[in-house]
C-alpha cells in the first residue's frame, strides 16, 4: 500500500512542472487579451489604434498554441519530475518517445486503413499532432508516454558498460530501451485507445450528469487531499483533459476547461465563456473562504496575543488572497485544528456548487490577480464576473461564521489561542526570507532529514520540499521546524516539508551541501 502511495506521490510531483507553466502561458494570454480586445477601447481609446491591436492578437494567439501542443509539454515536462538524475537528459528521452510514439501510431492507422480523410477527421476521434495523423488522445498522450519514459529513465539511466560497449551507457541505454517501447506502445494504443475513449466519454457524461453535487464533491476532494500532494490527482484532469469538457473555438478542438477558457479568452467572436470553466473555480476559497478564516481566528485570539496572531496571519491570507498560495493560512491551522481543515474542504466543495447553481462562467483559478486580469479586460458579457463576487461573499460569510463558532465552541489552539506556556509563532513571509538567507540552513534541513546518507531524492513543488528518504524513522521535525518549516509530512518513504514560497531557496540550499 506504501508503495502505492509513493508511486502517485512522485507521479502527482512530476505533473507540477507542466500545470505550472500554464497559469503563466495564461497570463499572456490575459495580458494580450488586453491590448487586442475592441471592447476595452470603448473606455480607453488608445488601445483601438490598429498597431496595439495587432500586438495584442500576436501576444494571445501565440501563447495559445502552448495549448495545442500540450501534450508534448508533458512528454517533456513529466520525465523532469520523475528523474532523479540529469533531468534534461530526462527531458529528451521524454521528447524522442513522443515523436516516435505518435508516428507509430500514425503508421498501424494507415496500415489498418484506419486514417479518415481531413474532413472526417473529428467524427472518426483522430486529430492532428505535431503534423501527424493519429487519434485524439489530447494531454492523455503526452502523460502516457512522460509517465513511462520517466519511470524507464529513473530506473536504468544509471547503467554503465564498460570498453566499446561504454557510449551505449546511461540515456543512451534508456534510448534503445525506449525506441521500440514506445513503438509497441503505439500499436497498442492504436487498438485500445477508442475503448479507453470511450470509458473517458461515459465517465464525464456521468460527472456532468451529478450536476452540481459532483462539482461539489470535486471541490472537496481537492482540498481535502492538500497534505498528502495528492490533489494534483484530482484537478489535473479535469483542467487538462476530455473530463473537463470539450469545445470548438475558432476551428480548433479544445480539451480540459483550463484549455477552452485560455482559448476563448483569444477567441474574439466567442460571447461567453464556457460553463466549464466551473473546474477550475478553486479561487473561491482562496479569495475569500481563507481570508475570512484567518479573521476568524484574529477575532478570536486571546487579547494579549491579537498582536502576535496579526503578524502571522495577515501575510498568510494576503499571500491566499493575492496569488492564491493556500498553505502558509492552511497550515496555520492544520496541525492545531485538524476539523477546520476538513471544514475548509467542504466549504471548498460548497463554493465551487454554488458557482456552478448560479451559472457563474467567470475564471477564477488563483487569487486576485489572476482575476482581474483574465476576466475584467473580457466585460461583463463575456466573463460575469461580478456573479463570481456575489458568490465569494456569500462564502466570506459562511467561513467566518463556521470558523469562528468551532474554535469557539471546541476551544481550538488557534493561531493566538495557544496556552500560555506556549509561544504564538508561525513562519511569516519575512521569517523564510530570513532563514533563507542562513547560510547554515541547508546543513540544518539534512540533519533534520536524517543526514546525507539518509535522502535519496530532493526536489521541490510550490510551497514544499519533497524528499525521498531511506528511513522516515530518523527525522527530527522539531529541527525541520527550526528552520522555518511550517509543517512535516511522511508518507512511506516520502516526506514533504512544507515552507511556503520560499522553498526554492530551501532546496538549492541542501543541495549546496549535498
Amino acid at each position: 500500500m506504501s508503495r502505492a502511495v509513493n508511486a502517485l506521490q512522485n507521479f502527482g510531483k512530476s505533473l507540477f512542472g507542466p500545470v505550472l507553466i500554464l497559469p503563466i502561458v495564461g497570463l499572456f494570454i490575459a495580458f494580450g487579451n488586453i491590448f487586442g480586445n475592441g471592447n476595452l477601447a470603448e473606455y480607453l481609446p488608445f488601445l483601438g489604434h490598429p498597431f496595439i491591436q495587432n500586438v495584442g492578437q500576436l501576444i494571445a494567439k501565440s501563447a495559445v498554441s502552448v495549448l495545442a501542443n500540450l501534450a508534448l509539454v508533458f512528454a517533456v515536462g513529466i520525465p523532469v519530475g520523475l528523474a532523479s538524475r540529469d533531468k534534461g537528459y530526462a527531458a529528451l528521452i521524454g521528447l524522442v518517445t513522443f515523436i516516435v510514439f505518435i508516428n507509430a501510431m500514425n503508421v498501424t492507422l494507415q496500415m489498418q486503413g484506419a486514417l479518415a480523410p481531413a474532413a472526417q477527421m473529428k467524427a472518426a476521434g483522430q486529430s492532428m499532432v505535431l503534423g501527424v495523423q493519429v487519434l485524439e488522445m489530447g494531454v492523455f498522450a503526452g502523460i502516457l508516454t512522460g509517465a513511462l519514459s520517466g519511470y524507464l529513465y529513473d530506473k536504468y539511466s544509471g547503467v554503465q558498460f564498460s570498453g566499446a560497449m561504454a557510449i551505449y551507457s546511461g540515456h543512451c541505454f534508456v534510448a534503445i530501451i525506449m525506441l521500440p517501447v514506445s513503438i509497441v506502445l503505439g500499436v497498442v494504443m492504436s487498438e485500445l485507445w477508442p475503448f479507453a475513449q470511450h470509458g473517458i466519454s461515459a465517465l464525464a457524461l456521468a460527472i456532468k450528469g451529478a450536476g452540481p453535487f459532483g462539482v461539489a464533491v470535486y471541490g472537496f476532494l481537492e482540498r481535502i487531499l492538500v497534505p498528502t500532494g495528492l490533489h494534483h490527482l484530482v484537478y489535473t484532469p479535469f483542467l487538462y483533459t476530455e473530463l473537463g469538457g470539450t469545445a470548438d473555438v475558432c476551428g480548433s478542438t479544445y480539451q480540459g476547461a483550463r484549455n477552452i477558457y485560455f482559448a476563448e479568452m483569444a477567441c474574439p467572436s466567442v460571447t461567453q465563456l464556457s460553463t466549464t470553466a466551473v473546474w477550475d473555480a478553486r479561487g473561491i476559497s482562496k479569495m475569500f473562504g481563507l481570508p475570512a478564516a484567518a479573521l476568524a481566528m484574529y477575532v478570536t485570539a486571546k487579547p494579549e496575543r491579537k498582536a502576535a496572531a496579526k503578524a502571522i496571519l495577515i501575510p498568510a491570507a494576503l499571500t491566499s488572497l493575492l496569488v492564491g498560495v493556500t498553505e502558509p493560512i492552511e497550515f496555520s491551522f492544520l496541525f492545531v485544528a485538524p476539523l477546520l481543515f476538513v471544514v475548509h474542504a467542504v466549504l471548498t466543495g460548497i463554493g465551487m456548487m454554488l458557482f456552478s447553481l448560479f451559472g457563474v462562467h467567470a475564471i477564477g483559478a488563483n487569487g486576485i490577480i489572476d482575476f482581474i486580469l483574465y476576466n475584467l479586460p473580457l466585460g461583463t458579457e463575456k466573463s460575469n464576473w461580478p456573479m463570481y463576487i456575489l458568490v465569494g461573499l456569500i462564502m466570506f460569510a459562511l467561513y467566518f461564521v463556521i470558523f469562528r463558532f468551532l474554535i469557539l465552541r471546541f476551544d481550538m489552539k488557534t493561531p493566538g489561542r495557544e496556552d500560555d506556556s506556549e509561544e504564538t509563532r508561525l513562519y511569516s513571509k519575512q521569517d523564510y526570507q530570513a532563514k533563507g538567507n542562513n547560510d547554515a540552513v541547508g546543513e540544518a534541513i539534512i540533519e533534520g532529514l536524517g543526514g546525507r546518507a539518509n535522502i535519496e531524492v530532493v526536489d521541490n513543488c510550490y510551497t514544499r520540499l519533497r524528499v525521498t528518504v531511506k528511513d522516515t524513522a530518523v527525522i527530527n521535525e522539531p529541527q525541520l521546524k527550526a528552520t522555518g518549516a511550517k509543517g512535516v509530512i511522511k508518507q512511506g518513504n516520502n516526506v514533504q516539508v512544507v515552507y511556503g514560497l520560499h522553498v526554492k531557496k530551501m532546496r538549492e540550499a541542501v543541495e549546496m551541501f549535498l
